[in-house]
């Protein structure tokens, strides 16, 4: 009940907020996965012209989504009723003084059918976008119909809506219930797209922008590692466009562009090696697109891709985990090393089956244990894994130079408790 009350004070807050600053435009973004990729990009575009406000994190939910708006810090103590009072002061304050922003870029989150919706309740998105839909959370949406309903039901509260061409099915256009919208991507069917003229994983992908705004296509450096996180950038990309940017504007803002801790985060590894660490969560859709990307570095003495279980599948956790070995190549890796339960009993014997050379364990320090005994000068390691039970972020920080260590997620006080407890019993 208290938690209701809360949440409905947020949600009234917000609305207030924007009734009294209607300048204000809000940017959204919705979707299985790259939400929070796909958040920061469009930050560093837009902060090309812009004052812009987004939360780091990913404060997403019925509570943490009004909080992030409003610019106030998420409560430790959330059960604490005093702690709400300050809160709610706060936000009376931000109504009512000057705003210190033109564009706020919030991501909003969904376990079960039905959350998305929820935030219609007070919100009125100037533009959504729809980052990929693909598995989540298959223990409550059962089947891809149920998701793609879900991310795409954004549509019904948005003024304009941006739809990833790659990642979300045509077939699911029948749950796109607004004709203001436009698609992004890689593919050449995409409204907002980018055709690579040259890469190298140094400095990552140059090529040119198109757009419908643009009579002309334009330049642009994108540093990214993987075709996959190109997608985000061309979200940045179509939402620059919306909001008036001109073509320099996009290309320096493009230029700006990093991963985020733990998505496709190119570090320098021990032993002249290098390691992408892709370990902050996984999905089908997203670990076969890692893996593609570490094919696609040609210049690799080794390659030994880290793949820990993805989680919250439900019955199609077999199936997924089965398809993922089946893209492991034998050709092109020189160990598959997994991690989990779900990996080893579904993931790994077709990896094997397939001629790969593959180990399993338990713990992701132990495969960083063993990874390092495998390891040669000039190797690339991918680290692909999700976070509860599995935490490949942990074989990452043994994988890599010191310095680089602040780059990996997870490190908070209250995560390494979590961590410690858990790899006790190991």
């Amino acid at each position: 009940m208290f938690k209701k009350f809360v949440e409905k004070k947020l949600q009234n807050y917000v609305k207030q907020y924007f009734a009294k600053h209607p300048e204000v435009k809000l940017v959204v973004v919705v979707g299985s996965v790259g939400k929070t990729t796909s958040k920061r990009a469009i930050a560093d575009v837009l902060s090309t012209r812009y004052r812009i406000r987004m939360h780091e994190g990913n404060l997403n939910t019925e509570l943490g989504a009004p909080c992030a708006i409003l610019g106030i810090e998420y409560p430790n103590s959330v059960k604490n009723p005093f702690v709400w009072l300050s809160v709610f002061h706060t936000a009376r304050q931000h109504i009512h003084r000057p705003t210190d922003v033109d564009v706020i870029i919030q991501e909003l989150g969904t376990d079960h059918p039905g959350d998305i919706e929820k935030f219609g309740k007070y919100l009125s998105p100037d533009i959504a976008v729809v980052s990929a839909v693909t598995p989540e959370h298959m223990e409550f949406f059962v089947t891809m119909e149920a998701v793609a309903k879900e991310e795409l039901g954004i549509a019904k509260f948005s003024k304009f809506v941006l739809i990833n061409r790659d990642d979300v099915d045509s077939k699911y256009a029948e749950f796109i219930t607004t004709p203001n919208y436009a698609t992004f991507g890689t593919t050449g069917s995409a409204e907002y797209r980018f055709e690579q003229h040259d890469y190298s994983i140094e400095n990552g992908y140059t090529g040119s922008v198109f757009g419908p705004e643009y009579p002309e296509p334009f330049p642009a450096t994108i540093n990214v590692v993987g075709e996959h996180s190109l997608r985000p950038a061309m979200a940045a990309v179509a939402v620059g466009a919306k909001l008036g940017l001109a073509p320099s504007e996009i290309a320096k803002g493009l230029a700006l562009v990093r991963p985020a801790p733990g998505r496709m985060n190119l570090l320098r590894g021990i032993g002249d090696t290098m390691v992408i660490d892709d370990s902050y969560n996984s999905s089908p859709a997203a670990a076969a697109a890692a893996l593609q990307a570490l094919y696609d570095i040609d210049r690799a003495s080794q390659r030994i891709a880290i793949i820990g279980d993805m989680r919250e599948l439900g019955t199609t956790s077999q199936s997924a985990h089965e398809e993922l070995g089946g893209l492991c190549d034998p050709g092109l890796l020189s160990w598959v090393v997994t991690v989990g339960p779900e990996s080893e009993k579904y993931l790994a014997p077709v990896a094997r089956g397939r001629g790969c050379q593959v180990k399993s364990f338990m713990s992701s320090i132990q495969a960083a244990e063993f990874v390092r005994s495998v390891t040669e000068p000039g190797a690339i390691i991918l680290a692909k894994g999700s976070q509860n039970t599995i935490f490949v972020e942990e074989a990452v920080k043994l994988l890599v130079d010191i310095s680089e260590e602040s780059h990996l997620v997870r490190q908070s006080p209250q995560w390494l408790e979590i961590k410690a407890k858990f790899f006790e019993q190991f």
